[in-house]
């Protein structure tokens, strides 16, 4: 399984550099699982930078995985997890997400970088 965080698809959808690296996950939908917390993130985001109808285009294209909620099981793993590794909320959110889907986790958020199952490419 695969996750893409908020980072990520912002990077993809923009045409950013690290675009191509991230597209592999991306396109692969069979295998591709995201949180509902990278739509929040994604949609704030797109919302600031174009507008409301590109926002929805978006969306649309990051529901073509499979949508994970956010469980009383994440929750509780979030916060073990926030505390142990000193994440903020949401990316704790997207770690536990990414833990108990087995899934890796693509992002370029600095505070992913050397965490296990994570495939991170810094910023460029």
């Amino acid at each position: 399984m695969n996750l893409v965080d908020s980072s990520a698809w912002i990077e993809f959808f923009f045409g950013g550099n690290n675009a191509s690296f991230f597209s592999k996950a991306i396109v692969d939908t069979q295998t591709l699982i995201v949180p509902v917390i990278c739509l929040y993130e994604v949609f704030r985001k797109v919302n600031q930078v174009a507008d409301e109808g590109r926002a929805l285009e978006v969306i649309a294209q990051m529901k073509q995985g499979r949508v994970v909620p956010i469980s009383e099981e994440i929750a509780l793993k979030a916060s073990l997890v926030s505390i142990r590794e000193n994440l903020p909320i949401a990316d704790s959110l997207i770690y536990a997400t990414g833990i108990l889907e087995q899934a890796v986790i693509w992002t370029q958020d600095e505070d992913f970088q050397g965490l296990e199952n994570v495939k991170f490419k810094a910023k460029s």
